[in-house]
């Protein structure tokens, strides 16, 4: 089945998603008052100085101030270009940094739960093929380029690009194949770029802090990035972009151009693909695998755990059969929900425990295997006796989960409530100390359905042991709009 890159577009929102073999594996969100930050430039000013941390925190003029660790502080030298140095040797950050110092920062993670941006002073432009690093003097070239010849002759063309003014590059991987014309025009269009944006780094007439450059928009951004020569084709429902992708592809990658291909059909892009399915299962706690068994995926702030089960699965000539069948159902299914979710951070693996060896190791290749199609960076740790596998995913943008959804204003984002016979008892508690300290006859509890309901049945006979333990008459109040755990009590 062929790969695609579905783009559809609203008025607030713009949704990207890359299918390949029929499923979504990516997904992409941009809202009209919340784009993504990674990439934007900003002049900015050091708001304070964290020495126990090595760190700083950089109004950028944002809600929450971006925070900068010491090793994304670049130090120059006297002609403009960063020193080189070793890993080990950062300075304290009051040797690089000091409050209400001007600063250029360019963010390298957007604004995360209740962290700010993360941003560091090593600026850099992309292009389809080339990073330009305008404050380095080297060629780099990606590692996922395997050919030491394309490798070389790819740095030997990208070494001419450069200009008088200097700056070093990166060769992406898409870069390979490209030709000289290729490869020299969007150097040329990064140095021009980079011009424009020093011009206003350096002017100090306007005020700071400001964003002095924005990333291209998410439908022009997936053109630049992400398409690759295994998309077949480029699917755009709005007759407006449809036509600057157009022109925008015609001027700079004229080989994309004829794979982009405008949706007229009555059904919407996400429908006919199925995506809009996939994005309503990715929110979803369990994932159903196709043998009976499931995955349980829960996201908390400090890592991300994902459990295996066989469930309703019994399909192997023995256990051991059963749950390694299983074990390798899930890998597949696993490595597409982390990136369609975009769960990022430290993830724990917990497989069924597998006794025979061989069938560990099989498992772990498998999974190493299809995380490797993934465009973003992770590190993946062996597998131990009991299942469990280790991995970090790199984090630069919240995950799906973070971007459609708020916390439950009713259990406040636990994912339980109290059950409706503890808050009962809680609320005998709180009438016998009420009854206590307060004089009055009747006291009235105002309550959800669900516990009125068990106090009026369930509970009635420790009703009338309370009410004789008070002295006080109590009455009951449906109030429809608490949640289960909401309750008053009024005395009259």
């Amino acid at each position: 089945m062929s790969n695609e890159i579905l783009i559809n577009i609203t008025p607030l929102e713009t949704r990207v998603a890359i299918v390949e073999d029929g499923l979504a594996h990516e997904l992409y969100l941009e809202r009209a008052n919340h784009r993504g930050l990674v990439g934007n430039i900003y002049v900015g000013k050091v708001q304070r100085v964290l020495p126990g941390m090595q760190a700083a925190f950089v109004d950028i003029g944002l809600e929450k101030a971006a925070f900068i660790h010491a090793q994304d502080v670049v130090e120059l030298d006297q002609h403009g270009m960063e020193l080189r140095k070793p890993s080990s040797a950062t300075p304290p950050i009051r040797e690089l940094l000091h409050e209400g110092q001007r600063i250029a920062v360019q963010v390298l993670k957007d604004p995360i739960a209740t962290k700010g941006a993360r941003v560091t002073t090593h600026l850099s432009l992309s292009s389809r093929y080339l990073v330009y690093m305008p404050k380095t003097d080297h060629v780099g070239v990606s590692q996922r380029i395997d050919d030491e010849i394309e490798r070389e002759r790819l740095k030997l063309i990208t070494e001419q690009c450069r200009d008088e003014r200097g700056g070093g590059f990166i060769i992406r991987t898409v870069a390979e194949g490209a030709d000289e014309r290729e490869l020299a025009s969007d150097a040329k269009f990064l140095q021009k770029l980079w011009l424009d944006i020093e011009h206003q780094l350096v002017n100090t007439t306007q005020k700071f802090p400001r964003r002095v450059y924005q990333d291209l928009p998410l439908y022009l951004r997936v053109i630049r990035d992400y398409v690759s020569p295994n998309i077949d084709r480029i699917r755009i429902d709005d007759n407006g972009v449809y036509e600057e992708l157009m022109g925008f592809t015609n001027k700079y990658f004229p080989d994309i151009t004829a794979r982009l291909s405008l949706n007229t059909g009555q059904t919407p892009l996400f429908d006919l693909f199925g995506v809009e399915d996939e994005i309503h299962k990715a929110l979803k706690r369990t994932v159903q695998l196709k043998s009976g068994g499931h995955i349980v995926i829960d996201e908390t702030e400090a890592m991300t755990t994902v459990d295996v089960n066989t469930g309703g699965y019994v399909g192997g000539k023995t256990l051991e059969e059963t749950i390694f069948k299983t074990n390798l159902e899930a890998v597949s299914v696993i490595a597409r929900q982390l990136r369609l979710r975009n769960i990022g951070g430290i993830i724990i693996l917990d497989f069924i425990d597998m006794k025979d060896a061989e069938h560990r190791r099989t498992v772990h290749r498998a999974f190493a295997k299809v995380m490797a199609k993934d465009s973003v960076k992770s590190t993946i740790t062996g597998i131990s006796e009991i299942g469990l596998i280790e991995l970090t995913r790199k984090r630069t943008r919240e995950s799906l989960e973070q971007q459609v959804c708020d916390l439950c204003s009713v259990c406040d984002g636990r994912g339980v409530v109290k059950s409706a016979e503890s808050v009962c008892y809680e609320v005998f508690r709180e009438i016998l100390r009420d009854a206590r300290q307060y004089e009055g006859e009747k006291l009235v509890v105002v309550a959800s359905s669900a516990v009125i309901d068990r106090l009026l049945d369930e509970e009635s006979n420790a009703v009338a042991d309370i009410e004789q333990l008070s002295g006080k008459l109590i009455e009951f109040r449906h109030e429809p709009l608490y949640s289960q755990e909401q309750y008053d009590i009024i005395l009259v």
